[in-house]
């Protein structure tokens, strides 16, 4: 599928098959055209090119409202002149085969499995962020449709009552198994909430996996870079001889990334914070540090509670061009100021074309497949 707007095109050239029953999360930075995407399968807007398919059956010319979907907005969308059992029978006023008082009952049952019974007679301004929310979701849900499209539903919530409600969410899609498209910008949902997760960028998929899939073996640096947070570490340099070269670092390739790397010079080191190893500085100083060792100087460090955000220059490095970040446990004590040597073990490390992004070699897996199996 291809839209376009005048000479801007939104989305290029998009193909995704999403089985049902799936939660599928639309991710990537604003303007990227995960919106446009789900609007076009939403029939809010037609494709340029292509076509769109619901149950196998082609939606290209089928109104909104023939297409057994239900859409839950960032705003909500709530009437304010209707009570909660109002909002939620709104979206059955349309349905056909239900009398009156099958209407009156399913508003019921959803309420109670959204915990918002008490609140039926209400109206939306008296209602919290949450409860607004969940209005809406009964709305989408009392209708049983084919498809939830949700456009980042929780972008409203304050950060403890959006992790309740990512949990929620999750909860109702494996009850009801609807297919689920859900488009945000947090890629923290999208780890934790899909099934499956689509990246775009610039209205191109880049690319569609599992969420484990996407962080440990990323398609290339715009994937590696956008999922995971704090995100990967990215150090540009040439490949030579069998060992990366940077202004400051030399990292002496294995075996096996020489083979994946082959012949391509000018190549992008990527290693995640959390397999950064540090160490306090011996008293010999730098002598005797092994291949894969740097000695390294704190500038900042950013405590979180659970663990620390430490960020590293080296000592030659005034301008802190190569700058990289790792996490400590929060009992770790590190200063800033401090001199320490950074350990990166070649199983850990990614590298990628500098010149293109596609990911020449990504970290091995081979421990989390045994601890997986067992």
């Amino acid at each position: 599928m291809t839209k376009r707007f005048g000479d801007t095109t939104a989305v290029e050239d998009l193909s995704l098959d999403i089985p049902d029953s799936e939660f599928l999360v639309l991710v990537g930075p604003s303007g990227c055209g995960k919106s446009t995407t789900l609007r076009c399968i939403a029939g809010l807007e037609s494709p340029t090119e292509g076509s769109i398919y619901i149950g196998g059956e082609h939606m290209n010319y089928r109104v909104p409202q023939n297409r057994d979907i239900a859409m839950v907005f960032q705003d909500y969308a709530l009437y304010p002149h209707m009570t909660v059992r109002e909002n939620i029978r709104f979206g059955l006023e349309e349905e056909s085969g239900y009398t009156s008082e099958e209407r009156d009952a399913r508003v019921e049952e959803i309420a109670d499995l959204l915990g918002i019974s008490s609140m039926l007679d209400r109206n939306p301004d008296e209602l919290s962020g949450g409860q607004q929310q969940r209005v809406a979701l009964g709305r989408a849900i009392v209708r049983d449709p084919e498809v939830f499209l949700m456009d980042e539903p929780l972008s409203n919530l304050d950060a403890e009552l959006r992790a309740q409600m990512r949990t929620e969410l999750q909860q109702l899609q494996n009850r009801f198994d609807v297919t689920t498209v859900y488009v945000t910008h947090n890629q923290t949902e999208a780890m934790t909430m899909s099934d499956r997760i689509a990246v775009l960028n610039k209205g191109k998929l880049q690319q569609v996996g599992e969420p484990l899939e996407l962080y440990h073996a990323p398609e290339n640096r715009f994937v590696a870079g956008f999922i995971g947070e704090p995100s990967m570490n990215f150090v540009e340099g040439r490949h030579r001889n069998g060992t990366f070269t940077s202004e400051f670092f030399e990292y002496p390739f294995d075996s096996g990334i020489r083979d994946d790397v082959g012949d391509t010079s000018d190549v992008v080191l990527g290693v995640r914070p959390e397999d950064i190893d540090l160490k306090r500085l011996p008293e010999g100083g730098s002598s005797g540090l092994a291949d894969h060792e740097f000695r390294m100087t704190v500038s900042v460090v950013e405590p979180h509670g659970d663990r620390n955000v430490v960020h590293l220059r080296h000592p030659e490095d005034a301008s802190e061009s190569e700058t990289i970040h790792a996490l400590t446990p929060g009992t770790t004590v590190v200063d800033a100021g401090t001199d320490v040597v950074v350990s990166v073990d070649p199983d850990t490390v990614h590298v990628f074309d500098a010149a293109t992004g596609e990911a020449l070699h990504n970290r091995r897996l081979e421990s989390e497949v045994e601890v997986h199996n067992v």
